[in-house]
């Protein structure tokens, strides 16, 4: 009932703010630059956090991530900082704070922020009496914008990523919150597929800032130093661009990212993301790249976790498999993971959806890594998730019930409001 309201107040305000969207400016695919050169200089044009000789670990599925995760946490030294939109009131959750907790006993400093929405939004919240038993560990623990009556002006922006910093030297970041139903799937829905990365190297700098301008901006307390920024030796051959999305700071970035990282593309673009109903910027990058002759494919989920919007999502896929992509539906689950290859020379893993809930109004993150080695582990990864997916064709589409297609039809109408 309360994320039904929520959504209610969202879209009474996004009919005001749709005045401001920028428009898709259909540029010329460049002959001469391969995909990733073109997009690393379209990063370094917009000044985004370009660095090099980083290291990275794609973590398919949350016993991975959850794995890696707190065997890190158990090697701090200094301090751990933690972003999420959602820490749900459950099991994982336990194991985690309890982790941060044995560190902070031993001096270690532990930082944790998530979303007052995400919490608010899920069965297993944290409430008042659960963050007093956290900071009672030493846990410095805060919610993001606390939603009160009548909440529409906390509608908009969102704190959506998925960051954890620890020592300054080693960053995670993806879709995966600290919530169990990543590990044990949900019920009636089935799994709930995702994936995360955790890099070393300079580019871990890059992720203590969002998180250290997110403290600021909530606690008013500034934090520098350069235990925060340790000098970064060379971890490995990846160069990575960290594309942050700040409501107000930078508020195009994500949509003109992935709409140029798919603009450079020359021979296949291949993505999964969840509540995939783009933003006209990014929707006419995808048709564009078809018409162009690049082989587009797309994995989406047959279920959702929120209302008619799997309806909306299967009409969206339907008209780009008209256009000429190829459309996989993930069956058995929702596949809630956000990433995209390019050409296998490059690709994305982070927190931001490719609807105008993530790409108009939220916190995102997203890195950018260029490197065939990445690009081909997370390529493997994806092929295993169009294994367990079946091929969107006309004949399935029209299978669909004429409710179900009205539906779809109904809520590509209010896109931009999603």
């Amino acid at each position: 009932m309360k994320k039904r309201i929520y959504y209610m107040c969202l879209v009474l305000c996004s009919m005001i703010a749709m005045s401001s969207c920028s428009s898709f400016v259909a540029l010329e695919r460049d002959d001469y630059l391969s995909s990733d050169s073109a997009f690393i200089g379209y990063v370094k044009s917009q000044n985004i956090p370009y660095t090099h000789n980083n290291h990275v670990d794609i973590l398919n599925g949350a016993h991975m991530k959850f794995d890696s995760l707190l065997a890190d946490i158990a090697k701090a030294k200094h301090h751990i900082h933690l972003e999420y939109f959602n820490f749900r009131n459950d099991s994982i959750n336990k194991v985690v704070i309890g982790a941060l907790a044995k560190k902070a006993k031993e001096g270690v400093e532990v930082r944790a922020m998530f979303d007052a929405f995400g919490n608010m939004s899920n069965d297993r919240p944290l409430k008042k009496k659960d963050l007093k038993a956290i900071r009672e560990h030493g846990i410095e623990i805060v919610k993001f914008d606390p939603i009160t009556f009548p909440w529409i002006n906390h509608a908009y922006s969102r704190d959506h990523r998925k960051i954890v910093v620890i020592d300054g030297k080693v960053g995670y970041i993806g879709g995966i919150n600290v919530a169990d139903y990543y590990l044990q799937g949900i019920e009636g829905i089935g799994e709930w597929r995702d994936m995360h990365s955790k890099v070393t190297g300079a580019a871990v700098n890059d992720l203590q800032k969002i998180f250290l301008d997110m403290w600021e901006k909530e606690t008013g307390e500034r934090i520098e130093g350069e235990v925060y920024y340790p000098k970064h030796v060379a971890e490995g051959g990846a160069d990575v661009a960290v594309v942050d999305r700040w409501p107000h700071r930078t508020p195009e970035r994500m949509r003109r990212a992935y709409a140029n990282a798919i603009h450079s593309a020359k021979d296949s673009i291949v993505l999964i993301n969840p509540y995939f109903m783009p933003m006209p910027i990014v929707r006419k990058a995808l048709e564009k790249a078809i018409d162009d002759g690049v082989k587009v494919t797309i994995i989406l989920s047959e279920k959702g976790d929120i209302p008619a919007i799997p309806d909306g999502v299967w009409r969206v896929a339907y008209k780009l498999m008209k256009r000429g992509a190829m459309v996989y539906m993930f069956r058995g689950g929702f596949n809630h993971s956000k990433v995209m290859c390019v050409d296998g020379k490059f690709c994305t893993i982070g927190s931001a959806n490719l609807n105008s809930r993530s790409l108009m109004y939220d916190y995102e993150t997203n890195l950018f890594i260029f490197g065939k080695e990445d690009t081909d582990e997370l390529n493997r990864y994806i092929e295993l998730d169009k294994q367990r997916s079946f091929i969107l064709t006309e004949e399935i589409y029209k299978e669909r019930s004429c409710w179900r297609r009205l539906v779809g039809r109904l809520v590509c109408l209010v896109t931009p409001f999603m």
